[in-house]
């Protein structure tokens, strides 16, 4: 694909009771752009420690490019305890401070930004302040830039979320987080009348709502569009957003339709949910033909 995507943020590994498996929001949407053809760039910081080698082996097996994930020795690579006890509401302890939270300034990386067609962040990056202020360095240079709210207690604070949020051209969020930021933004009404007032506040090309089970929607200057989602048997939800996001863009980067990105991003994030971990194995044209 001719599009250069940046996943910007936390590469870890999510410690279930069945074992641990590589994750980090930024790192899962680059997996599933991947799927989708694309070549992504994951910006992020690993140990030195074991986990650190595993977690560059698995992205490599990925074919996702590694060459941008520094590696130090100071910190150790990021780890996640992870409660799967209720399979639709997964509960995380996100462990303090570990190498994500030291991502440096890089010149290199900043041409590469300033090159690239979309930029996607997250809040969680930016809860220290090392991995903050270099993200902080980059978004300015950034041409289009995708913020994945994905808010985990905590770590974070309004302020930095609505500082964050300033930088955006796309925002895409639960329908817990819209809740939270429209009290923050001091916006009122039914769901497209807070996302319309928050387009209209930030001056947003787009606004993406997940609503787990209950599928979807997307508020453009167009209009506001939804989708029911698809059912399916939830093995757990770890990913299921990430993926959602990956084909959602992906397909909104090829032009189609917004109604189609809506629901192929539907589709992929039920099956997604509907398998172990953040980035199961699929092919998005064979899914499509399996779910008709």
């Amino acid at each position: 694909m001719t599009h250069r995507i940046i996943c910007f943020g936390e590469t870890l590994w999510d410690m279930l009771p069945s074992g641990h498996m590589p994750g980090g929001a930024p790192m899962n949407v680059a997996i599933h752009l991947k799927y989708n053809n694309y070549d992504p760039i994951v910006v992020s910081r690993v140990g030195t420690d074991d986990l650190g080698e595993a977690l560059l082996d698995f992205l490599k097996k990925k074919t996702v490019s590694t060459e941008h994930i520094q590696v130090g020795k100071t910190h150790l690579t990021g780890v996640v305890k992870v409660n799967v006890d209720d399979k639709n509401e997964i509960t995380y302890k996100i462990v303090e401070p570990v190498a994500w939270d030291y991502i440096q300034f890089d010149e290199d990386t900043a041409s590469l930004v300033a090159q690239s067609d979309v930029f996607v962040y997250g809040s969680l990056a930016a809860r220290g302040q090392t991995t903050r202020d270099t993200l902080l360095q980059y978004l300015p240079l950034a041409k289009q830039k995708v913020f994945d709210v994905n808010l985990r207690p905590p770590h974070y604070t309004p302020e930095r979320i609505e500082q964050l949020l300033q930088f955006a051209d796309v925002v895409k969020m639960n329908h817990q987080e819209l809740e939270l930021i429209s009290g923050w933004l001091e916006v009122a009404g039914n769901e497209p009348q807070q996302l319309e007032q928050i387009r209209q506040k930030l001056n947003l090309q787009m606004v993406i709502l997940t609503r787990g089970e209950n599928g979807a929607a997307v508020l453009t200057d167009q209009g506001y569009l939804q989708h029911p989602g698809y059912k399916v048997e939830v093995e757990d939800t770890i990913g299921s957003g990430d993926s959602f996001l990956a084909t959602f863009l992906s397909n909104y980067l090829q032009q189609q339709p917004l109604a189609d990105c809506l629901r192929k991003a539907c589709l992929v994030g039920a099956y997604v949910a509907s398998c172990k971990g953040a980035t199961p194995t699929y092919d998005p044209q064979l899914l499509e033909a399996d779910f008709a």
